[in-house]
């Protein structure tokens, strides 16, 4: 699992790398950040286990 997560996670840093999205999320606070990573990884790792079959 963890070798599923890490590329995710880089995979969402990378996309989503703008400044402005970063300063919005803190702006918005921690938790709402944690959701926001939390529910995007979930995404990606759906959409991986979709194509995989």
């Amino acid at each position: 699992m963890k070798k599923l997560t890490i590329p995710s996670l880089l995979l969402v840093l990378t996309v989503l790398s703008s400044c402005r999205v970063i300063g919005d999320i803190f702006k918005a606070g921690v938790y709402v950040g944690v959701i926001v990573v939390v529910v995007i990884v979930g995404l990606i790792i759906w959409l991986i286990s979709k194509f995989r079959g």
